[in-house]
């Protein structure tokens, strides 16, 4: 288990208890080693920690390393900017009329003004002071906030992995996890200890009262996080990185469409996109919150895996930025008889000279029935339409992955999801089901590469989705969807079907577009031509969500800890109730 393992029981002990952690008998106490991060979990289950959550806290690493290198850039960069702007000032300073020394060159006595050593030289424009000193300041590692702790294992990761790493601040309001992160602190030595602090709080206040503070902020609550995004945009410097997780899916995948209103201010909708639309609902939420504080985002990676869905965006404060946010939204229609969609922006601009007018939409974008099959359609969001990942920052992670990728427990899966996310269109919203398309229709579905190469020759782009292995994002329109699947069905006939079935429908239009099926070079990306793996199954049985901290595990949990698990537990439970019992009965 490592070098902290292997001191003895004892010592353990007696450092654990100090630091106002209660006293406690390691017997009691499960040592799990993540990453270079070691914790101690109680065998009742006191204090949440999910296994299959180190895809989540690998992906979060990466990021983050990522962040640190791009920020000191970003700031070498201003430097450079400043000392360029500074050095072009001292020129054209240098060619201006010489002035007396007792006087101005009118002859005008002018105070001299002393200037502090080290403080910039100032116009009287306080904002533009604030940003010289700060450009020409050192620039101190990146505090973060972990606004859930639970057990402190993401912080601890965070401390003892992540180099150049400043402070991490390790919320909860809950004691014993409180207790538990405090006791995990100790046992991770001296630099979890210099670098991580734990605090009994309600993260909502404790952010709201730090505004601006954190150069990083981390959600990943058990459920929504929708409580906590107005206070966490408001604890983030300008430039920092929120991280979010939401595992409420259910509800985000339109099974509650007005829960998901109420929670995130947009309604879902069902179709095989339903992911990909739920990562694009929480960032509609979180551009509405930071909205509020004229603040904007820019989303540097979104992704989808397992049970949730994880954002990771930069937070900026703009009054003027903030006026695009329409553009970035749009609501989704979509047909309920063929699945066909459409988004609709919110707003538009119009250009003017060197003016830009911020104007409402044009609308509506679809009749009341569907131009494809004739049903009605159905109406989602507002979702974030404008691109989910900076392909830039995918391409620094991934290569750093890589680079470090004995440090990455779930390698294997962050990679395969890195390098799917690299070679999706970034600005495409939602994606395509083939097997759907084939479904509407009941004909035999043609091949991705047959698919793909039909759309490529039409003259339209197409890629995969980290999403979904069948899912296809493509900028072709519907109508030239449907011509290529008419001309696809034509080569492969179908049974008859009933006239008012949206397939029919569909079928008894003639095709615009003449579909052409010869291969096409770019029908395969290029992790498929060199065979690199992007979708893995899961790395063993019931891996997914685990019990909230607290519950009693029964029987009813098998499907979610597997049937060893639960009998393991209730056989404990068992041997540790069967002394009392006895002892009741002699008693009596």
């Amino acid at each position: 288990m490592g070098s902290v393992v292997e001191e003895t029981k004892t010592g353990e002990e007696d450092k654990l208890q100090t630091n106002n952690t209660a006293p406690f008998d390691l017997n009691d106490y499960t040592i799990i080693k993540e990453g270079e991060a070691e914790i101690l979990m109680h065998k009742k289950n006191e204090v949440f920690y999910n296994k299959a959550q180190v895809n989540n806290r690998d992906m979060s690493i990466a990021v983050l390393r990522t962040f640190i290198s791009k920020r000191k850039e970003e700031h070498e960069a201003l430097l450079s900017k400043r000392a360029k702007k500074a050095s072009e000032k001292h020129v054209s300073e240098s060619e201006a009329p010489v002035k007396l020394t007792n006087g101005s060159s009118n002859g005008a006595s002018e105070p001299s003004k002393t200037i502090p050593d080290g403080e910039p030289c100032s116009n009287g424009d306080e904002s533009e002071k604030l940003f010289e000193g700060k450009a020409r300041g050192e620039l101190k590692p990146p505090r973060v906030l972990e606004a859930l702790s639970a057990s402190g294992l993401r912080a601890l990761r965070y401390a003892r992995e992540i180099e150049g790493i400043g402070q991490v601040v390790a919320l909860d309001n809950d004691k014993a996890s409180v207790e538990a992160c405090r006791r995990n602190i100790k046992f991770n030595g001296s630099v979890a200890s210099e670098k991580v602090e734990s605090n009994l709080v309600d993260a909502r206040v404790y952010m709201l009262t730090h505004p601006k503070e954190f150069d990083v902020v981390d959600l990943d609550p058990y459920g929504s996080p929708s409580v906590f995004l107005d206070s966490a945009v408001q604890s983030i410097a300008d430039g920092g990185l929120l991280m979010c997780t939401a595992t409420d899916m259910a509800v985000l995948c339109g099974s509650s469409g007005e829960v998901c209103y109420s929670k995130y201010g947009s309604y879902p909708l069902r179709g095989k996109y339903c992911h990909e639309m739920a990562l694009r609902i929480v960032l509609a939420c979180i551009e509405s919150h930071a909205n509020r504080y004229k603040r904007y985002i820019v989303p540097v990676l979104s992704v989808q895996m397992d049970f949730y869905v994880r954002i990771f965006v930069r937070v900026y404060t703009s009054a003027s930025a903030m006026k695009n946010t329409p553009l970035k939204l749009s609501y989704v229609y979509q047909c309920v008889g063929c699945d066909s969609f459409h988004l609709q922006p919110i707003g538009r601009t119009v250009s003017k000279n060197a003016s830009v007018r911020y104007l409402p939409g044009f609308g509506p974008l679809v009749p009341q029935e569907c131009s494809d099959c004739g049903k009605k359609y159905n109406m989602g969001g507002p979702i974030w339409s404008a691109p989910i990942h900076d392909q830039d920052w995918v391409a620094s992670i991934l290569a750093d992955v890589y680079a470090t990728k004995n440090g990455y427990p779930a390698f294997g899966r962050i990679s395969a999801i890195l390098t799917t996310i690299s070679e999706e269109l970034p600005d495409v919203p939602l994606f395509l089901s083939l097997h759907n398309l084939c479904g509407t229709l009941k004909c035999t579905s043609p091949s991705a590469v047959i698919f793909r190469s039909a759309v490529i020759n039409a003259g339209y782009r197409i890629s995969g989705t980290h999403v979904n292995p069948l899912g296809l994002k493509s900028d072709a329109p519907m109508d030239v969807i449907w011509d290529i699947m008419r001309c696809w069905v034509k080569n492969h006939p179908v049974k008859e079907q009933s006239s008012d079935q949206s397939g029919s429908v569909i079928l008894a239009k003639e095709p615009v577009l003449q579909a052409n099926f010869a291969r096409a070079v770019a029908s395969l990306s290029k992790a498929q031509a060199k065979k690199v793996a992007r979708f893995l199954p899961n790395p063993e049985r019931h891996w997914g969500p685990k019990l909230r901290a607290g519950r009693t595990i029964t029987s009813k949990h098998v499907s979610l800890l597997g049937a060893d698990a639960v009998n393991e537990h209730l056989n404990n439970d068992e041997e540790a109730e069967e002394p009392q019992a006895k002892r009741k009965k002699t008693e009596d």
